[in-house]
């Protein structure tokens, strides 16, 4: 399932020198040498107003391609099959067919497809429609366009649905495998959550709830949801949310069946630590055994990724879950986006301060879920610094 991963932190800035991350999360040439390959990945730098393909091949990185855009990029995603690739931008949303390797050429003579201001996309799992959500004064709109068969968005079909929430500020979107709810994280909005239905003409549901913040004043900055598909549900959704943890950045984590009640439940032992100020982008493993979360930790410090097992417990025909740390390692200044590869060898950060901006990372052979630095980490495009989001093909 694609993912789109994308968090602007002005609320950081001046937040000081104070913590020290783990060493060996970024540096051009530090870290451990692989053979191994990735799948095709790409990252968009606001700073450079670029799109940058890239791909490993045996423990090389390569650069595809890097594409100029009109505006400075907001948002990325890619449509199941790995035949489109959208961006938003301040001045609307663009297309890019995927081309044989990974290369991209812009699609709709190079004008925008949609001129909603996304803050945050993502394609349900049919690659009907594209769901964008954009802040609005008073609250955040959510559309819903059909896409057609060249990748471009039937305006005719758009759904638009919008939501009053004091104090709302998207950050970030997911969508479930299921196809059944999208997920917003709002900043001190909360999160949202509202009902999704392909197959229907409006496809939004309309009713949409809203989880609070543990805290008065705490911001939902990120928000994922478990591996899943139209025919098996996910077990959790995550919510990445400052001070929920002793003032710090936490990990909350609910159980998805829970939806089905009206009313998200929790998880024994969320909130968890997730060892940054401003846990900013949330990536669970394809393979449902973890979840790694990255916060920020001021303008001028590192962030940190931090690694979580996840266990299952089923007692009377009742099935709970429950998390456990791994291991943490450091990431570029802000870390804004997280992706893993359609290979499943390399998990991504993108980080927009910093003198390297894409920090590329390896499963450890001995401790499993640890993430190690590998010797790839680099800057992004034309500039060092800017990027905030990253999004791999996938299988």
């Amino acid at each position: 399932m694609p993912a789109v991963f994308l968090v602007l932190m002005p609320f950081m800035q001046g937040c000081g020198d104070f913590w020290q991350a783990p060493s060996g999360g970024s540096g051009s040439g530090s870290g451990t040498s692989t053979s191994l390959s990735s799948g095709i990945f790409y990252v968009i730098n606001q700073t450079a107003k670029q799109i940058v393909a890239y791909q490993i091949n045996s423990g090389s990185l390569n650069t595809i391609g890097a594409y100029t855009l009109n505006s400075a990029p907001s948002a990325i995603t890619i449509a199941p099959g790995n035949g489109f690739l959208y961006v938003s931008t301040v001045t609307g949303i663009y297309l890019y067919t995927i081309n044989s390797g990974g290369s991209l050429t812009a699609g709709n003579n190079g004008d925008a497809i949609s001129s909603d201001v996304a803050a945050a996309m993502a394609v349900d799992t049919t690659g009907t429609w594209l769901v964008d959500a954009e802040t609005v004064t008073g609250g955040v709109t959510l559309n819903a366009i059909s896409i057609t068969s060249t990748g471009t968005l039937n305006s005719t079909t758009e759904q638009t649905q919008t939501f009053t929430v004091a104090n709302a500020s998207v950050d970030q979107m997911a969508l479930s495998g299921d196809d059944a709810n999208i997920f917003l994280a709002l900043g001190e909005g909360g999160t949202l959550i509202d009902p999704f239905t392909s197959t229907n003409p409006n496809p939004l549901g309309g009713h949409a709830s809203t989880i609070a913040t543990t805290t008065t004043g705490a911001s939902a900055l990120s928000v994922a949801v478990d591996p899943g598909s139209t025919a098996t549900a996910p077990r959790l959704f995550y919510i990445g949310e400052t001070e929920a943890v002793s003032s710090s950045g936490g990990l909350r984590a609910f159980d998805y069946s829970s939806l089905s009640s009206g009313t998200a439940t929790e998880i024994s032992g969320s909130p968890y630590a997730s060892g940054g100020l401003a846990p900013t982008a949330i990536l669970p493993d394809p393979t449902g055994a973890y979840v790694f979360v990255a916060s920020g930790q001021g303008a001028t410090s590192d962030g940190i990724l931090q690694g979580f097992n996840i266990a299952s417990n089923t007692a009377n025909s009742t099935t709970t879950y429950s998390l456990s740390s791994i291991s943490s390692i450091a990431t570029g200044i802000q870390p804004a986006g997280l992706a893993e590869d359609s290979n499943e060898n390399f998990v991504f950060a993108v980080s927009s301060g910093g003198s390297d901006d894409l920090d590329i990372y390896l499963f450890d052979t001995t401790t499993l879920g640890k993430l190690d630095a590998s010797n790839l980490s680099t800057s992004t495009g034309t500039d060092p610094t800017g990027a905030i989001a990253v999004a791999a093909q996938t299988p």
